[in-house]
């Protein structure tokens, strides 16, 4: 059975830093293409990060968010800095199989992790 498993959230103040950790089990997450989504309450779900052979960065991350592997952990991370308000949301791993970039249809997804940047 397949499952993604997201951890590292929490409350943080503007300007701080959190690393996410999306941990797999079922498969090798080396062979997946691995996402990171986040939804903000009231609005739609959206990309962050996307890791296949290159990452991706949404515009509004780029320079502040790093997105790397852990092959003996099994574990995406989502390393964020700079924090602002407009991060706050809940944030999602995905992880797809013979794919070169992520969307909204991946085919593993995790529960998320609540993110709220507030002094």
């Amino acid at each position: 059975q397949v499952q993604l498993v997201e951890s590292g959230g929490g409350l943080v103040q503007p300007g701080g830093s959190l690393r996410l950790s999306c941990a797999a089990s079922g498969l090798i997450l080396d062979y997946y293409t691995v996402g990171w989504f986040r939804q903000a309450p009231g609005k739609e779900r959206e990309g962050v990060s996307c890791i296949s052979g290159s990452k991706y960065y949404a515009d509004s991350v780029k320079g502040r968010f790093t997105i790397s592997r852990d092959s003996a952990k099994n574990t995406v991370y989502l390393q964020m800095n700079s924090l602002k308000p407009e991060d706050t949301a809940v944030y999602y791993c995905a992880a797809d199989f013979g794919v070169t970039t992520c969307y909204a249809g991946m085919d593993y997804w995790g529960k998320g992790t609540l993110v709220t940047v507030s002094s």
